[in-house]
């Protein structure tokens, strides 16, 4: 296929991305009209947040391993329709064990899409450019993440919080339409040597587990859970914080929230890409260099934004955004540069599975029942987060000494591959 094609399909894969978390923090924004309408605690605000992160997580399991077995697109187009389908009831929910259920549903359409897409691009495009093109792909997430929170906030604000829902969810009908229409390229496309499958058996739960015998993908994956609890708690409940703290109303805390989030979402996102591709032609640990630092500042950053005043939040949060998402290009490359293609979905689900289940998945309504319990959701976050981003650093370095050599061993294992039919049983096992 064509340059212009993978553009293009990098352009497809980036507007569903966006769709993607803007159904999802949409239910963010508008947190605080739902609580006051239905009269819910902390806690239960926080599992309508937990039930599309458990179910998210889990679901992954089934959809990676279709991504890995039958079309990447068809996975994609399925599991957009089923989320816009699931937006769109949320607007329709009459009481908390609709809107619980709904948000479930939501996790389940949301769960075929990141295994697929990862492994679709990663064979649209080189490993040499692979983090740039998985930079701009993530970029994605950080403007759905801002239309979710602003958007979602000023219509909330203006027509009550169900309208929000409507408007996210005809457009993912549309893209879900152009998803089942891509071309799809062999699994193995974008690498320098090796076989081009069209059709691949060698995802199965149990070669899926035994990807965590890759010492540099299971230490990510840990780095990631940690991180993730740190995330999923402060992007859910940022507008709430804002409300409660500095006296917002929701449009003034979403428009705010998705104003900080857009503009260091992006700059992290996309100057962690960059900086990866620049660095790595120096050090073949620059992944993890990049993501690590960006750990570290964080946790400095985010102390400060939590007990600072008004007029240092929004810098102090800025910066610690930016620092945030410094790691998304390069751990989403990592996940595929040292996995085999015919398994990459499979390394991108069990990710997910393991990063969410024990991570966010639980982490908006724990901070929820400790704010209850603390009086104080400030200091709840203040607790949890910079500790916990300071993990995430530690893991990221124990990869720093395998990253080299298992991104090797991927590359001999494909070769081998195409050398030897028999080598195929073998790929998962030779870490």
């Amino acid at each position: 296929m064509s340059n212009r094609y993978a553009i293009y399909a990098l352009a497809l894969m980036f507007g569903i991305n966006f769709l993607n978390y803007a159904d999802r923090w949409v239910g963010s924004a508008v947190a605080p009209l739902i609580q006051a309408e239905f009269s819910l605690t902390d806690f239960e605000v926080g599992l309508l947040g937990s039930a599309f992160t458990l179910v998210y997580a889990i679901g992954a399991l089934p959809f990676g391993l279709w991504a890995d077995r039958g079309l990447r697109k068809t996975v994609i187009g399925t599991g957009v329709a089923i989320w816009s389908a699931a937006t769109l009831l949320t607007g329709l929910t009459t009481n908390f064990l609709q809107l619980f259920v709904t948000r479930a549903i939501l996790g389940i359409g949301e769960a075929s899409y990141y295994p697929a897409s990862t492994s679709l691009l990663a064979d649209f495009f080189p490993r040499e450019v692979r983090g740039r093109a998985m930079s701009i792909w993530s970029s994605g997430a950080v403007f759905g993440i801002a239309l979710g929170f602003a958007g979602g906030g000023i219509l909330a604000a203006r027509y009550g919080w169900r309208p929000a829902f409507f408007a996210s969810a005809v457009p993912g009908l549309v893209l879900a339409v152009l998803a089942f229409r891509l071309r799809e390229p062999p699994r193995g496309a974008a690498e320098a040597s090796g076989p081009l499958l069209r059709h691949s058996d060698d995802a199965s739960v149990g070669n899926m587990l035994r990807l965590l015998r890759i010492k540099t993908l299971r230490n990510t994956i840990l780095s990631q859970t940690a991180l993730f609890f740190v995330l999923g708690a402060n992007a859910y409940w940022l507008p709430t914080v804002l409300t409660r703290r500095f006296g917002m109303d929701v449009a003034e805390a979403g428009t705010l929230a998705g104003g900080v989030i857009v503009t260091g979402g992006v700059l992290g996102t996309l100057t962690g890409g960059w900086v990866a591709d620049w660095r790595r032609r120096r050090s073949p640990t620059a992944d993890l260099q990049v993501s690590i630092v960006g750990f570290v500042a964080a946790a400095a950053l985010i102390s400060l934004a939590l007990i600072g005043p008004q007029a240092w939040f929004v810098p102090l949060f800025l910066l610690t955004v930016i620092s945030l998402y410094l790691y998304m290009a390069p751990f989403t490359a990592i996940g595929q540069n040292v996995v085999v293609p015919s398994l990459r979905g499979s390394a991108v689900t069990i990710t997910l599975l393991i990063a969410h289940l024990l991570g966010d998945s639980y982490a908006p309504a724990a901070i929820g029942l400790f704010s209850d319990v603390l009086g104080s959701l400030q200091l709840a976050l203040l607790i949890v987060s910079p500790a916990l981003l300071l993990l995430a650093a530690g893991l990221a370095a124990l990869a720093l000494g395998s990253i080299q050599s298992d991104t090797l061993e991927m590359s001999r294992d494909w070769v081998e591959r195409g050398v030897s039919p028999t080598a195929a049983a073998a790929v998962p096992l030779r870490h």
